[in-house]
This record gives C-alpha cells, structure tokens and sequence, in this order.
C-alpha cells in the first residue's frame, strides 16, 4: 500500500474542504470494505484519505410523510433491520438483507455500496474500465463468465451495487456535497456506462462526497430477488428489484430494474409495458420476465445469465404481492 496523508474531520463542512479537484488525489473512507482493498493491490493510490466515519450528520434512518432520509454512513445491517424500511422500502431492506457476509453487513455503508467500484477481474487487475491491453477489448473473447449482458460495449463490467436497482426502481435520488454547495442527482444517473477510460461509473465528483439518500414515499408493492452461485458469500449473478402501483389487484404502474447484467442498474421497459393492467400472477410474472430479457447480448461465455435475470425478475414480482390482499 503506498503512503498517504490521514484526515479524520467531525463535520461535513471540514470534510469536504479536504478532498482535492482532481480524481485521485483524494479517496473517501466509510466501512472501506471495497477501499482498503484498492489500496492494497494499487488501483486506488490516493495522497490523501478522508475518514467520514465520525461524522454524525452522515447517519441515521428518518421517514417523514414525504418519504426516507438514508444517511450515508447507515450500514447495510442498519437498513436492513430497520422497522420502517422492512415494512414500507421492502426492496431496500431485502437488497441490504441479501449481502450473505454479517461482518460486511455490519461495516459496509450505504454510501459506500452506491460508489464502490466494479469488481470486474481485468479492472481489478490493471486494465482499466473497459478491460483493453493495447486498445484492444479483453471482454468480448476473454472471461467473461460474469460480465454484462446488456448495453453492448465498450464497457461490460457490472454494476455491483446492491442498493443501486432497488433505488432507481423506486425514484430515489442522491445528495451530493461539496465545499462549493450541494446537488441532487436521480439515483438512475448517478451511474454511467463509461465510453472511454476518462470517465467513471458514477456522477461524483472528485471534491463531493454522498451524504444522504432521499427516497420518495411509498405508495407501491416492492421486493429485491437475487440469484447467486452459493448462499456463502458470493456476488449475485444476476438480480431485480421492482416497485409496484396497484390499483387493486391490478398494476396499474410497475417499475423493473435488473442488478448485475449491465454497467449501470437496468430498467426492463418492455417488463413494465408487460405488466401494465395485469394481476400479478406466476404465468404474468413469468411473461414479464421473459421481457425483461429480450434485448439481451450476452457475450461468448455468460449466456446461462439471460435465464437467470428472467427469473429473477419474475420472482421479484411474486414476491412484491406475497401477502397483499
């Protein structure tokens, strides 16, 4: 691990006068689940490290009539036992839940699961974002068991966040903070499928840091379902949280985002169009999961992920109307 210079700030204020315009001159440490081990193998070499662990104003869970405030420093074992977001975010607290480690559960924030970075091999071995030796793409022809089915390239790492899907399916947005002021950004931006090696996977820039998650108030069914290899600890193959408006037993407005089989959380348009004045039942689960996938490109070795995010989503929806009247 190379040297660096170590701030502990109290205030949000201080910590953002810490962090530095250019990217890599300054990294952000929450839980450092992800961090410390970027650090260790070289992809991450900051001068500087800025430890938020200590301040107040980054945690706590409030719901209000206008919806859910997520500090950034709330950790995914906090999320997902939390009362309010069991009963009314559902597919905030199964994707929390669904992390299979107790020790990562407990240490890893929020914050830190929407900006962790990919955990694609040939990023975490030194080529990059889009994965090139050379110029040339290592991806398409190499192994790329787990990498993307959609979005086509250049980039075909997955988005590894776990709150990411669940938050996009239910209009969530981010608060970005810096010494200059504040933003808000909807949570379906703050990814991005990068198109060259200048850009990152996310909106944030080097001199922010996330503070906050605000998360619209609840008038929908939702559930988060993944599929993994092992129920050890093990990232999902492929994953789908959905929101559901039900006018009675019928949909009257569904979103669908699938976790694990893009750049960025992807939205099924063609599933919500499925779904649109159904009951939700194991055959129109079943159809919308078969829309979900229609438009995938899975590449030379990761076909079997096509079936698995069908299934994923189909079971999601099930699982937003188990129990409801």
């Amino acid at each position: 691990m190379q040297a660096f210079e170590y701030a502990n700030p109290s205030t949000l204020q201080e910590a953002v006068a810490l962090l530095a315009p250019q990217r890599g001159q300054t990294d952000v440490l929450a839980g450092g689940t992800d961090l410390i081990s970027l650090m260790k193998d070289y992809i991450h070499t900051p001068k500087r490290l800025v430890n938020i662990k200590n301040i107040q104003e980054l945690e706590g869970i409030r719901a209000s009539a206008g919806g859910l405030r997520i500090g950034a420093l709330v950790t995914m074992d906090e999320l997902a036992r939390n009362a309010e977001v069991r009963a009314s975010y559902k597919a905030l607290a199964d994707a929390a839940a669904g992390i299979p480690s107790p020790q990562i559960r407990h240490m890893g924030t929020v914050g830190g699961d929407l900006c962790q970075r990919p955990r694609c091999w040939y990023f975490r071995g030194g080529f990059g974002l889009l994965a090139t030796d050379n110029g040339k793409p290592l991806v398409p022809d190499g192994e790329n068991h787990y990498h993307a089915i959609f979005g086509g390239g250049p980039a075909y790492f997955v988005s590894a966040s776990s709150l990411g899907p669940a938050l996009v399916a239910m209009g969530a947005r981010v608060k970005l903070v810096s010494a200059k002021g504040s933003r808000e950004v909807a949570v379906k931006s703050f990814f991005v499928a990068p198109k060259d090696e200048n850009t990152r996977e996310i909106v944030l820039r080097p001199d922010e840091i996330l503070s906050e998650i605000l998360v619209p108030a609840p008038a929908v069914h939702s559930a988060t379902y993944e599929v993994r290899q092992k129920e050890a600890l093990d990232w999902p193959l492929a994953a789908a949280s959905v929101a559901l408006t039900m006018k009675g037993s019928v949909v009257a407005g569904a979103k669908v985002v699938m976790g694990h089989v893009a750049p960025i959380p992807w939205e099924a348009a063609a599933a919500e169009k499925a779904l649109a004045g159904k009951t939700i039942t194991a055959a129109s689960a079943e159809a919308a999961g078969k829309a979900a996938v229609e438009d995938a490109q899975p590449l030379s070795r990761n076909a079997y992920k096509v079936q698995l995010a069908s299934v994923a989503v189909k079971r999601a929806l099930l699982e937003a109307v188990k129990g409801k009247a």
